[in-house]
């Protein structure tokens, strides 16, 4: 199967969902289209759009779909560590760079956070700064307080 995308609904606005031979590959935001892709559906991007419905209801706390974010080696590291940050919960930075086997790479993190192809299923908005500061955010702080507001509400 060829590389095939989905624009879905949300609280926060479009999403677009990407797969790739049977894995998602992207969820982008504001309609963003991932290179090199064709629209189209496919039961993994069904999937992935009902159980966004769920966790956008309160409903799923951990996703469910098999995932293939592209990138390089200590970004999978980053992105692995952010899959195991419970739902509801957040990490620093620092706590991130730690898991990720780089101690003092917090910018590097960042950087991670901000090319994480992946969002809200691999959490990157669970990721804050010292002292609990809210940082950037691929979607914009407007949804990362959302996102994180939700969490709250419903763990």
């Amino acid at each position: 199967m060829g590389k095939i995308f989905t624009v879905i609904s949300s609280p926060i606005g479009p999403l677009t969902l990407g797969e790739c031979g049977g894995e998602l590959t992207h969820l982008l935001f504001d309609g963003e289209v991932p290179k090199g892709y064709a629209e189209g559906r496919s039961e993994l991007l069904q999937r992935a759009e009902a159980q966004l419905s769920e966790y956008f209801k309160g409903k799923r706390h951990e996703f469910d779909l098999p995932l293939k974010p592209s990138g390089t080696e200590f970004q999978q590291r980053v992105w692995a560590a952010l899959m195991d940050i419970p739902y509801g919960e957040t990490r620093t930075y620092k706590d991130i760079a730690i898991a990720a086997g780089c101690p003092k790479g917090y910018r590097a993190v960042g950087m991670a956070n901000h090319n994480n192809p992946i969002s809200i299923i691999v959490p990157c908005h669970r990721v804050i700064g010292s002292g609990g500061k809210l940082t950037g955010y691929g979607g914009g702080l407007p949804v990362k307080e959302y996102l994180l507001g939700l969490e709250r509400k419903y763990s």
